[in-house]
């Protein structure tokens, strides 16, 4: 058996398997890496199409639909391989893409890596999950070495220099198993989305490091589970975030970041009540009440798992809102980082 698992959770991805699977069988040697689903319990013919055209494919059928936090947990906790490498349905890896990653993974300190993630529909910009690393601002606003908030950069090499980053993306994440198990693996009461820089923050407080290696490349639909305009993706985000930094913050801050959140969580449900866009005005009030009413099992959380002063990489000292919509900061570069 091979070191490495490259995992898919599939979810009704039935046409991204058929588009992008041929690929990851071409680029990822056996030797290097076995293949496997974990299904999510599509409703669509995934698990069919892979019995008929790939029956030696590895298939963990999950007997219900997880999320991605909870489905990549109980895949992995099927797996005894060394690495495991999450990867999503909708993602085209190139040649050579694996080796970077799995030379860089050997590190001793090193838990997890990534490579450069790129937009398929328009191959010459940085993705937004992920782009070239991920950092995160003092407010808890994620953004990308190569994109700040909608603002993609057109990849001419500015970024392909391998550093430390805040968070690793789980559209394609090599990880420690042994790793990922010792810090709890995702938490799965975030269902999807931001559940991967929850699981980098606390490995960067076990004193592991983060990193993109660009060196790696592959390409990135997005949104192929839940689309930008899906008001449930916009719920998950603002109450995940918030999940996020009242988890991992320290004492003597949690309290006054997360009143300055729901100031700024404050205006951006005004902003879009203003466009006219009642459904999103709602859905930042209700991510916020479903915040404050998990409060009571994310104390019990940070006693289980106590935060401390660990210095971290890859965090803004400032905030990525004002440099960006206030000071005009359109690129990672203009960030002085």
């Amino acid at each position: 058996m091979p070191k490495t698992a490259v995992v898919i959770l599939n979810w009704n991805g039935a046409d991204f398997l058929r588009q992008f699977l041929h690929k990851l069988l071409e680029f990822t040697p056996d030797e290097e890496a076995e293949i496997i689903i974990a299904d999510n319990a599509s409703t669509d013919d995934s698990v069919s199409w892979l019995n008929l055209h790939h029956p030696s494919i590895r298939i963990i059928q999950l007997d219900k639909n997880y999320g991605f936090a909870g489905g990549y947990n109980e895949a992995i906790s099927q797996c005894e391989h060394e690495h495991i490498l999450l990867l999503n349905s909708d993602v085209e890896v190139t040649k050579n893409w694996l080796q970077p990653l799995l030379k860089a993974i050997k590190d001793k300190e090193t838990a997890a890596v990534m490579p450069k993630i790129l937009s398929f529909n328009n191959r010459e910009e940085f993705e937004y999950a992920g782009a070239s690393g991920g950092f995160i601002d003092k407010y808890g606003y994620p953004f990308c070495r190569g994109r700040l908030f909608d603002h993609l950069e057109t990849d001419k090499g500015q970024h392909n220099n391998s550093i430390e980053v805040f968070w690793t993306t789980g559209a394609c994440m090599l990880i420690k198993r042994e790793i990922f198990t010792k810090a709890g693996g995702f938490d799965a009461d975030f269902f999807a989305h931001m559940e991967e820089i929850d699981l980098c923050w606390r490995l960067q407080r076990m004193g592991m490091k983060l990193k993109v290696v660009p060196e790696s490349h592959v390409f990135h639909v997005g949104g192929g589970t839940l689309s930008k305009e899906s008001t449930y993706k916009l719920f998950l985000n603002y109450r995940n975030n918030l999940f996020l930094l009242y988890k991992n913050l320290p004492d003597k801050r949690v309290f006054r970041i997360i009143f300055a959140r729901m100031i700024l969580d404050g205006a951006s449900a005004l902003m879009y009540l203003l466009k006219g866009q009642g459904k999103l005005f709602t859905t930042v009030f209700k991510a916020h009440i479903k915040f404050h009413q998990a409060k009571a099992q994310l104390r019990k959380k940070r006693q289980n798992n106590p935060v401390n002063e660990t210095p971290l990489t890859g965090m803004y000292s400032g905030s990525i809102v004002l440099a960006y919509f206030i000071r005009r900061k359109k690129k990672f570069q203009d960030l002085n980082l």
